[in-house]
């Protein structure tokens, strides 16, 4: 069944403390969790809710986005109506690359006018979670926002960068600040937000003709008092992944077999590009407990409380514990990893000891041979 929601899924300008892991590509394909990327979350959760049509708008960086989405077979959005757009930067100098988003939703305003839906589904690509959109756009209706933010209760907080909202009891947003702010709230926006596509051209052309470029900042949290701006309240799982202590933490999370099954299959499952591999073969003497191993890995030595991705070597004798090793990594011999995150094609030497805590793990490049 179609939704009747346009998708965009925004990576412009994306808060991004991600350090090594994004050099040399961007947020939104960032590995996760054995064989996914960060932006196969937000795009299976569109494709489950039944959204036809889906806009990713690129900034920096986005080799790997294409290489990863391709045509959207994967999301079964290679269609010759609707399906997947990647849009790139429509930039004419260099200095544009510095403009807010809402200069690029102008410029790629046809998208949205050529559009059957009347409603649009804007969100970014670092929030790890499952959502129904259906359900959204449900509340939505009902309570006659202008606006619907799908928000999170985080009780305990979380170490992503993320913005807090303050909402009555009416369900209505009456404050909200940026990542830097320093509300006294446990709601957390999950940077998801559905309004009419005529309302959200409208804010575009209004805020850009007053001198103002970001669509969150200058369109919505200036028109709080304007606007009827609501929260939906997500009750699934949640990862705000945009630093590297939230990369990690967010990890070993889903070694809670709760968790996975939670995130992964409720309310769908979610989707990522297909790679035929062999399974993995565990040799004689491998003693792998309480891990998440991916296809294609060849396992001698130790894993214990870590995250393999595909065709990762632990050769005889090494030891990896509390770590993430991903795509292509090779532990040589008696080489030990505890608290580490290897980059793609990361090679360990024989008898390489390499350590870092769960505040700091220590962190290899990609292609790094140490």
């Amino acid at each position: 069944m179609k939704l009747p929601l346009t998708g965009v899924i925004n990576l412009i300008h994306e808060a991004d403390e991600m350090e090594a892991l994004t050099a040399n590509r961007c947020l939104a394909t960032v590995p996760f969790g054995g064989r996914y990327r960060l932006i196969d979350f937000v795009l299976s959760s569109m494709v489950n809710s039944g959204i036809p049509k889906v806009a990713v708008f690129a900034h920096r960086k986005f080799r790997s986005l294409m290489d990863h989405l391709g045509s959207g077979a994967n999301w079964d959005l290679h269609r010759k109506q609707s399906g997947l757009f990647v849009l790139p930067p429509s930039m004419e100098d260099q200095t544009d690359f510095g403009k807010g988003d809402l200069y690029h939703f102008y410029r790629h305003r046809d998208y949205f006018a050529r559009s059957a839906s009347d409603h649009v589904v804007i969100a970014r690509s670092h929030m790890v979670c499952n959502v129904d959109f259906a359900k959204v756009l449900d509340q939505h209706r009902e309570s006659g926002a202008d606006i619907t933010v799908v928000c999170k209760q985080t009780p305990e907080g979380t170490p992503g960068l993320a913005r807090k909202a303050r909402v009555d009891e009416t369900g209505r947003i009456v404050e909200m600040q940026d990542h830097f702010g320093r509300l006294d709230s446990d709601i957390v926006s999950m940077e998801m937000y559905v309004l009419g596509k005529e309302l959200l051209l409208d804010l575009v052309e209004t805020s850009l003709a007053q001198g103002r470029d970001h669509f969150v900042r200058h369109s919505i949290l200036s028109r709080l008092n304007q606007l009827r701006v609501h929260a939906y309240m997500h009750e699934g799982v949640l990862g705000v992944v945009n630093n590297i202590a939230a990369y990690y933490r967010h990890s070993m999370e889903l070694l809670q077999p709760e968790v996975w099954r939670e995130l992964f299959f409720k309310p769908s499952a979610i989707y990522t590009k297909v790679k035929d591999e062999p399974p993995t073969h565990y040799r004689s003497g491998a003693d792998v407990t309480h891990s998440l191993i991916a296809n294609g890995c060849d396992i001698e030595g130790t894993v214990t409380g870590s995250i393999l991705f595909r065709g990762v070597k632990v050769s005889k004798g090494a030891v990896v514990r509390n770590s993430i090793v991903m795509q292509n990594g090779v532990i040589g011999e008696n080489g030990a990893l505890d608290s580490c995150i290897l980059d793609k094609d990361v090679e360990i030497r024989p008898q390489t000891q390499l350590r870092g805590s769960s505040e700091v793990p220590f962190i290899a490049l990609k292609r790094k041979v140490i």
